[in-house]
This record gives C-alpha cells, structure tokens and sequence, in this order.
C-alpha cells in the first residue's frame, strides 16, 4: 500500500508507527501547557513585556505645556480680569455664566437646552415633563455644578467628588479612579490638569456623551479655573462661543493648544457679556431718573445681579411690597430695559434686556 504526501507525491508506507504518526502534517501541534515545561534552548531570552502607559503621561503634559507657554500665559491674563469683574458684580453674575455654559455644554453633547428654558427650570421647575425632560435636568445639573465653589481639598478623590458632587455610586468609583490617574495639581498647571482630566473622564466612562460628556467638561473646566474655594468664578469657561476646546484629538499638545484656544475665546465672550451688562445697568439707571423711590434702582441692581428674576426674589431683595415691585418691573418693560421669558400671567420671570 502506498501513502501520498502534501504535495502529492507517492512514499512507502512506514515500518514504525511512530514515524508515521509524527510525519501526519494535519495533527495538532504539541501542547503549549507542555513546551512551558522545558528549558530554554541555549542563548534564548525570554520576550519583555511592553511597558503599560498609564492614562495621563506627565512627560507629555509637561511638553505640551511648554510649547503653549504664551497662549496660555495670555489665558491667564484675560480670564483673571473676568474673575475680577465677576467679582466686582456679585455672585449672581456666577449663575448668569454658569447657566450659559451648561447651555453650551448641551449644545456639544446634543441635548440643546435653550439658555431661557434652563434658566426656568432652574427658577421654577418648570418644563421638564416632555420627552426631552432629561435634558434639561442633565443642564440643570451642569449649571449647578458649575456655580457651586470650590472644593477645600485640592487633589485627590474628595477634590474630584466634590467638583462633581459624586458621593455615591458608579460616580464615586470613576473619581477614585481619575484620581489615581490624574497628577497632582502642582505638577501640572490648572488649565492643562483640567484638559488631562476632561480627556480621562471619558476615556474611563463608557456611559452616552450626554452623561459622560457633560461630567467631563464640568469637572475640566472646574479644575482649569484653579484650586482655592475664595475662588469668584469657580470654573473656567470653554463652550459660549463654540466647541473647539471640547473636540479636538490627536497628540496631547494638539488637544492643550485646542482647549486653551476655546477657553480663551469663551473668556472674552463672558467678558464681554458682563461689559454689555455694566452699560445696561448704566443705561437703565439714566433711563428711571425721573422715577421715584428707591425701588427702581434696587430692582436694576436685582436684575444685574440675577440672570432671571421672579417677584418674590425682587420683593425679598429689594425690601419693597409685591405691589410696588410688580408696579416698577411693569414700567421698566414698557421702557425696554427688561423683557419677560415666560409669556404667562403666573410665575413669570423677568431677565435685563441686554
């Protein structure tokens, strides 16, 4: 009897089993358990494993940082003049950017929460019964993280739960990983921190970006703004005029050079909005000398402070009766300061027409 062989040719048949069993080229190969055993041939190393990089590469930061010094030394400059104005203006004017942002924010993760509707929702509770109710409560929840002041404990897993109010849950487990993961703060400067941590999130989170997303450009842009809970604006701005700081891949360098372009642009934008409210409230104090009373300019300085403005907030801060409020809020919006956002007669709410 004659075998054939792979390429077709004929051989005799073999006088030892064994041989013929080892010349079977369709047999499995020996067993790896089995090979494991044996000692290494001679002048054979084992492979090195290759070195795990950890999530946040300081080297990498640390450059990117130092080929960015100028732009974000220019950063640094603008946004601690709007700290100062925010200052200057009261922590109302905190809510007025905080609920812009969360706006914006809602915009780039695809919720689109109108800043009028949030500010409602905010104010009164009012429009969250529709389909897109979780929404809003997400931008609810991003306006209010945002305002909130900053944390005392500067680094860690507490510094990060209490930027996101994360004390319980899948939340507390993703902070305490960020954590470990994250540099300290003084190893790397705020707004870079903030990119590195902005970036991470959602690299640990595998959540929808509405959930994922919006968590990590809060807790960014509230480490970008710095440590310290006497902080005036406790998060750094990066989505009123657009996306950039929020969408850009590639290297570390190319991502910090796009965060800190989009913070900028958003830092000027809130510059100039508080510039646009110091002439409204210039103007609209002109505009009701002939008015008397205390009240009007009690309710002017109420409106500067607050982004939207109901009568009992009026009435509790400017110490006048419901009566004479509702009578000064209507002369003010026959003479075009203030506009009413609701289109209702209950519960409306009256913002500074800027």
């Amino acid at each position: 009897m004659k075998m054939r062989t792979p390429s077709g040719r004929d051989r005799p048949p073999p006088d030892d089993p064994a041989e013929d069993e080892a010349d079977l080229w369709f047999l499995p190969g020996p067993d790896p358990a089995e090979d494991e055993s044996r000692p290494a041939l001679p002048g054979m190393l084992p492979t090195p494993a290759a070195p795990r990089r950890g999530l946040v590469e300081l080297a990498e930061w640390r450059a990117a940082e130092g080929m960015l010094v100028q732009d974000l030394a220019a950063l640094a400059q603008d946004h601690g003049r709007l700290e100062e104005r925010t200052a200057g203006l009261g922590p109302g004017v905190v809510q007025r950017l905080a609920q812009a942002e969360a706006s914006g924010l809602s915009w780039w993760t695809g919720d689109r929460v109108q800043p009028d509707r949030l500010a409602q929702w905010l104010a009164f509770r009012i429009g969250a019964a529709g389909e897109d109710g979780g929404a809003l409560i997400r931008a609810a929840w991003a306006a209010r993280r945002l305002a909130v002041p900053a944390p005392a404990a500067p680094r860690g897993t507490a510094a990060i739960a209490g930027h996101l109010g994360a004390d319980a849950g899948g939340l507390a487990l993703l902070a305490e990983e960020a954590a470990a993961a994250l540099p300290a703060p003084g190893e790397l400067g705020p707004v870079a921190l903030g990119c590195a941590a902005f970036h991470l999130w959602r690299a640990l989170d595998d959540r929808p970006d509405q959930l994922r997303g919006i968590e990590a450009a809060v807790l960014g842009s509230r480490l970008a703004a710095g440590p310290g809970p006497g902080r005036a604006l406790p998060f750094l701005p990066l989505s009123l005029t657009g996306f950039a700081a929020l969408t850009v891949s590639g290297s570390v360098e190319r991502r910090l050079a796009g965060w800190v372009s989009g913070a900028h642009q958003s830092v000027l934008s809130a510059l100039m909005t508080l510039d646009r409210l110091r002439q409204w409230q210039a103007r609209a104090t002109a505009e009701t000398a002939d008015l008397s009373g205390r009240t009007p300019a009690l309710l002017i300085a109420c409106l500067a402070r607050h982004p939207l403005v109901a009568a009992p907030l009026a009435e509790s801060e400017t110490g006048a009766s419901r009566a004479a409020v509702q009578r000064n809020l209507d002369r003010l919006h026959h003479r075009d300061l203030i506009r009413e956002i609701t289109g209702q007669g209950r519960f409306r709410l009256w913002a500074a027409r800027l």
